[in-house]
């Protein structure tokens, strides 16, 4: 029976730091590999794994009882995932093509390395396997090391220091600062500590909401500006607008109930149908002017889309109605007829028809426009 001990390097720490290519067989050449990758990096656990393979084979040799052995290292990808694993098999075939053993003993330092053993076993039956596992020194000194070590690594990364060292020390910072705010007013305790607790939580969502999904805000506004500083005004403006608006319906929402149901709202679906219906005008009003900021742009920089922008501002007035009409149907203490119904809708139609034929001959128009006048 024919064995091949195979050495496997998943992420390629060979060809990155040593410059070794798989596959490598043969003990010398096994030897020679592991040699410089010990020197590239003493402390890389890959050249043990080696080591530990070529000392197996040397065992085996000695027992005599298989009628062929040989060692072997084969290399994947930096990349660790799919492009390594085929990168594996393929140089496993070229391997095989040298010495077509009957059976193979993966030798690895890690369960990372071990996912590859499916595609192993289904050209080569695996008759055992060796995981080595790099004995460290037990002295506190060691240990103390290590600690300091890899913490220095972590202050020296700049994202990483964010989250387990800048985060951490903020949390303490305010928790601080609220502990003597209170010594000072005892009476706003529950207050400050509210007011803390909750300040932490969203700047520490924040952060993590913004990481997770790869945001960048402030790019993204200070790109906003560069490109188009009117759009950015109107769309802060706008926002303002809905922001404010719908504060003042919140504050005011008893006295607005009273003038559409005679009284107050029996229930939350209720209430909310006519904060709905009471916001519609600072809605559509705040859209109104980020529209109108596009147009402004637009315009003044030559832009083809001018003609979509200005059909979204002519919609607004039948979005306007459809939101008026629907949250006023759906309110059982609001009676509306079927004549005004039919008016409304009616008049979102017209609406709809106007806008659409208005832009399609404004897009005819402003890409002739477009095409003459070099864009500012």
């Amino acid at each position: 029976m024919k064995v091949l001990i195979l050495a496997i390097d998943r992420d390629n720490d060979f060809g990155v730091k040593a410059g070794v290519n798989g596959p490598v067989i043969g003990r010398e050449k096994c030897l020679d590999a592991a040699v410089k990758l010990s020197l590239a990096d003493p402390e890389d656990s890959d050249a043990n794994t080696l080591f530990a393979a070529i000392k197996l084979y040397d065992e085996l040799k000695r027992s005599g009882e298989f009628e062929d052995v040989e060692v072997a290292l084969i290399t994947g990808h930096p990349s660790v995932g799919v492009k390594s694993d085929l990168e594996l098999s393929r140089q496993l075939e070229e391997v095989l093509k040298v010495f077509p053993a009957d059976g193979v003993i993966p030798v690895t330092d890690g369960a990372e390395d071990e996912q590859i053993f499916p595609i192993i076993s289904s050209k080569v039956p695996i008759i055992s396997s060796r995981r080595v596992v790099v004995k460290q020194s037990p002295g506190i000194e060691t240990t103390w090391y290590i600690i300091v070590r890899y913490l220095k690594e972590l202050l020296s990364d700049p994202e990483a220091s964010k989250v387990f060292v800048g985060i951490p020390g903020m949390i303490v910072l305010l928790f601080g600062l609220a502990k003597l705010i209170s010594l000072r007013y005892p009476a706003s305790t529950q207050i400050v500590s509210s007011v803390v607790t909750g300040f932490i939580m969203l700047l520490v969502g924040g952060y993590f909401f913004v990481k997770g999904f790869k945001l960048r805000p402030i790019q993204s506004i200070a790109k906003m500006i560069s490109r188009g500083f009117i759009t950015f005004i109107a769309g802060l403006t706008g926002l303002i607008v809905i922001g404010v608006g719908a504060i003042k319906v919140y504050l005011t929402i008893e006295s607005i109930a009273e003038s559409m149901i005679g009284g107050i709202p029996s229930n939350e679906l209720i209430a909310l149908l006519i904060y709905i219906n009471a916001l519609n005008f600072y809605f559509i009003l705040g859209l109104g002017i980020i529209a109108l900021g596009k147009i402004i742009q637009g315009y003044l920089r030559r832009n083809f889309h001018l003609w979509y922008y200005v059909t979204a501002l002519l919609m607004l007035p039948g979005f306007w109605i459809v939101i008026d009409v629907v949250t006023r149907y759906a309110n059982p203490f609001i009676k509306i007829s079927t004549t005004e119904i039919a008016t409304k809708v009616l008049l979102v139609g017209v609406d709809l028809v106007i806008s659409i034929l208005i832009g399609l001959k404004l897009k005819e128009r402003i890409k002739n426009w477009a095409i003459r006048v070099p864009s500012l």
